[in-house]
């Protein structure tokens, strides 16, 4: 936890010392007037896939914020792969730690987080406005309560020379194809990996649009009523079964969101759903391999094509010792003058839920990025339609529907499997 230190510094002294830092110039929100001001602001953060992403944060934005205000980020990175999560929830439970992070599945501790809607309608305003899917995510009760700092697209990640060798020329479109495709290719040896483990990403991010594509949704909108229990879903799970035993990796079943990216990278499979962290990997370490890897839209089905969202937003927690120090130096970072050189150093792995950004320039630097910037088009939260809430976690973080289809996979009768499913449903929501 940051502690405060005394200081007598006046809001004509301060605002001389913002002035002179770039970036902070015209930027009110931190020139506020403060007779005691922390000397430590704790940022806490997963850890970035995109090395250049963190080191731009860390030497570039961090040093400009000490410089203008006096203030030091203690930037916290955390492991990657689902660990920050019972962190977060420990240090709410605790009251310390962090005094603003990325608050992932920030409806299991809302009441801890202040209301941020100064920010992030200021920040909607001067950048374009919001995508409209994630205010159902950081708006609860018609408060902001975390601001939206941008979406880790998934798509399907593939080598496009095994396909070409297999004599598919362009990436399938269908789920019908997709599985044509794929029986082919673990013919030639070159199987699909799609994972299907205890993850938080790359499971949820086909699975839940597959089921999207063919009507189903897990809840209704209101999250009353379940509405898995459907003749598609046993179709969407006869679907899944024959995939994987027709054209998977067997081991893929078990997978929790690294295992994937290893497994490509050692070529061991042919395509899975990630984000471009695999193509980052292979163009510095791999280049040969990194020449053939491409990216391509989830396959449609029935009811047309899904994505799922992976938000990235940030909140500030109500137990610090000072939260408005913690919301200026949030209001200052989503300024265009920090934000978007931030999200450009990220080669676009980040991208912003803000419709300025829909003709940024960057998504032009590589061709093979640009499909990702459909995923806030077609994106949906893993809760859709129902509310974002504590029911929605309790469903994902112990993986009912993954399993719903992994035990299908398994041996056990699809009707069995859904049934399960939809009684722990029940269960949840009441």
């Amino acid at each position: 936890m940051a502690k405060p230190a005394q200081s007598k510094t006046g809001r004509r002294d301060f605002l001389k010392l913002t002035a002179g830092a770039a970036g902070i110039v015209g930027a009110p929100w931190i020139a506020r007037k403060v007779e005691a001001k922390p000397s430590t602001i704790v940022f806490a953060r997963e850890s970035s896939y995109v090395k250049n992403f963190d080191e731009h944060f860390q030497k570039v934005l961090i040093p400009a914020y000490q410089k203008a205000t006096g203030i030091k980020i203690d930037y916290q990175i955390q492991a990657a792969g689902g660990s920050a999560v019972p962190q977060l929830v420990s240090m709410v439970e605790n009251k310390s730690g962090a005094d603003l992070a990325w608050v992932q599945q920030e409806w299991l501790y809302r009441d801890a987080l202040v209301d941020v809607s100064d920010i992030a309608e200021a920040v909607g305003k001067e950048q374009g406005g919001w995508y409209d899917e994630i205010k159902l995510l950081s708006v609860d009760n018609g408060k902001w309560k975390s601001v939206p700092q941008a979406n880790i697209g998934q798509l399907m990640v593939y080598r496009r020379d095994w396909f070409e060798e297999a004599g598919i020329k362009q990436f399938p479109d269908t789920w019908d194809e997709f599985l044509e495709a794929g029986i082919k290719l673990k013919a030639k040896g070159h199987p699909f990996g799609m994972s299907m483990g205890h993850g938080f990403a790359d499971n949820y991010s086909w699975l839940y649009p597959l089921l999207w594509s063919h009507g189903v949704t897990v809840m209704d909108k209101a999250g009353k009523k379940v509405a898995l229990d459907s003749s598609e879903t046993v179709k969407v799970v006869e679907y899944v079964k024959r995939l994987y035993k027709e054209a998977c990796i067997e081991d893929c079943i078990g997978w929790l969101d690294p295992h994937n990216n290893k497994a490509f990278l050692t070529s061991q499979i042919s395509c899975t759903n990630n984000a471009y962290s695999i193509m980052v990997s292979a163009k510095r370490d791999l280049p040969d391999m990194g020449k053939v890897i491409d990216h391509a839209l989830n396959p449609k089905g029935p009811a047309g094509r899904f994505h799922a969202l992976v938000p990235v937003t940030h909140g500030v927690f109500a137990y610090g010792p000072d939260p408005q120090a913690a919301k200026d130096f949030l209001r200052w970072i989503m300024d265009p003058k920090q934000y978007r050189p931030w999200i450009s150093s990220g080669d676009m792995y980040f991208a912003p839920y803000l419709h300025a950004f829909d003709k940024f320039p960057d998504w032009d630097i590589e061709p093979r990025v640009k499909p990702f910037q459909k995923v806030l088009e077609t994106g949906k939260l893993t809760s859709w339609p129902a509310p974002a809430n504590r029911a929605h976690g309790a469903v994902i973080n112990r993986w009912i529907v993954i399993d719903m289809f992994t035990k299908a996979c398994t041996g056990t009768p699809t009707k069995t499997a859904i049934a399960e499913a939809v009684t722990q449903l029940k269960q949840i929501y009441g």
